[in-house]
C-alpha cells in the first residue's frame, strides 16, 4: 500500500505505527507492563495528594507495632515491615517516586541534549568546539560522585537526584543529535531554506528538528529506566530520597532483616 493510499483512506502515520506495534506480540507485552506500572504510579500519586490535602498520615507511613513482621496475607498481600507498615503500599509509593525520577530527569536532560546538539551540529566551528568540550567535561565526571557533591550543596533528597541525573544524562543525546544534524544540514531541503533567506533558528527548529526527533524517543526509552536505577542506587547508599519509601531505601532496610527470615519485603521490592 502506498503513502497516497493511506492519505486517501484517512490513515495517519500514528495509526499505521500503532498497527505495526499491535502485530508484535512481544512489543504489546512490554506496552502492557509499562501501562501497569504507570497506572500504579498514578494511583500512588493520587493517594499521596489526597492524604496531603486531608492532612492525614499516608498509609505507607502508618505504623502499627502490633503488626510488625507479618507474613503476606489477605490483609497485607506483601506483608509488613519492622514498624508494621504495609509493604504493598510502600512498593506502590516507590513506583510513584521511580516514575517521578524518570520523568523529571528526562525533562532536564532531553532539552539540554537536544538544544546543544542542534546548535553544535548546525553551526560547527568554535560553537561546536565549545559544546564538545562541555559535554566531554560532563561525560568525564562519575555520575554518582556528581550526585553526591550536589547532595552536599542542595541537601539530600529528590532535588539532588533530579539535578544530578539530569545534568549527566544529556551527553549521549547531544552526541547523537550533533552527528545527525551534521548530515542533515547539507541536504537539499536545508540548502533550499537557506537560499530563500530563512533564519538559522527557524531552519534548526522548524525543518531539521522534526527529522531527528526519533532519536529523542529512543533516548527517552533508554534513559527512563537508567534514571530509575541510578535513583535506587543513590537512595540505597543513603544520599537520595529521604523519609519516603523509595525502592532503594526499602532494599537497604530489608537486607538487614533477611537473616531473621523476613524475606517478603526484599522479595517484593526487588521484583518491582
Amino acid at each position: 500500500m502506498t503513502e497516497a493510499d493511506d492519505v486517501i483512506k484517512g490513515r495517519s502515520y500514528w495509526t499505521d505505527a500503532w498497527g505495526k506495534l499491535r502485530s508484535n506480540r512481544l512489543a504489546m507485552v512490554c506496552v502492557w507492563i509499562v501501562a501497569f506500572f504507570a497506572a500504579v504510579a498514578a494511583y500512588g500519586q493520587c493517594v499521596s495528594v489526597y492524604h496531603h490535602i486531608q492532612d492525614t498520615p499516608a498509609g505507607y507511613n502508618r505504623m502499627d507495632l502490633d503488626q510488625q513482621y507479618e507474613a503476606p496475607s489477605l490483609a497485607h498481600p506483601m506483608g509488613t515491615d519492622n514498624l508494621g507498615r504495609d509493604v504493598m503500599q510502600r512498593v506502590i509509593q516507590g513506583t510513584t517516586i521511580a516514575f517521578q525520577v524518570g520523568v523529571v530527569t528526562s525533562l532536564i536532560a532531553i532539552p539540554l541534549g537536544l538544544f546543544f546538539g542542534l546548535i553544535a551540529g548546525y553551526f560547527g566551528g568554535r560553537t561546536d568546539d565549545c559544546i564538545v568540550w562541555l559535554y566531554s567535561t560532563f561525560a568525564s565526571m562519575p555520575s554518582l560522585l556528581f550526585i553526591l557533591a550536589l547532595s552536599l550543596v542542595v541537601g539530600k533528597g529528590l532535588l539532588g537526584v533530579f539535578i544530578g541525573v539530569g545534568l549527566t544524562a544529556w551527553v549521549n543525546l547531544c552526541r547523537l543529535i550533533r552527528g545527525e544534524v551534521m548530515k542533515h544540514k547539507d541536504r537539499a531541503y536545508v540548502q533550499a531554506a537557506q537560499t530563500l533567506g530563512i533564519g538559522h533558528m527557524r531552519i534548526i527548529f522548524r525543518h531539521i528538528l522534526p527529522n531527528v526527533l526519533h532519536l529523542v524517543i529512543i533516548t527517552f526509552s533508554l534513559r527512563f529506566p537508567a534514571a530509575i536505577a541510578t535513583e535506587v542506587i543513590v537512595s540505597f547508599l543513603g544520599i537520595g530520597v529521604q523519609g519516603e519509601p523509595s525502592w532503594g531505601v526499602m532494599i537497604s532496610n530489608a537486607r538487614l532483616r533477611l537473616w531473621e527470615g523476613i524475606w517478603w519485603e526484599m522479595t517484593f521490592v526487588t521484583l518491582a
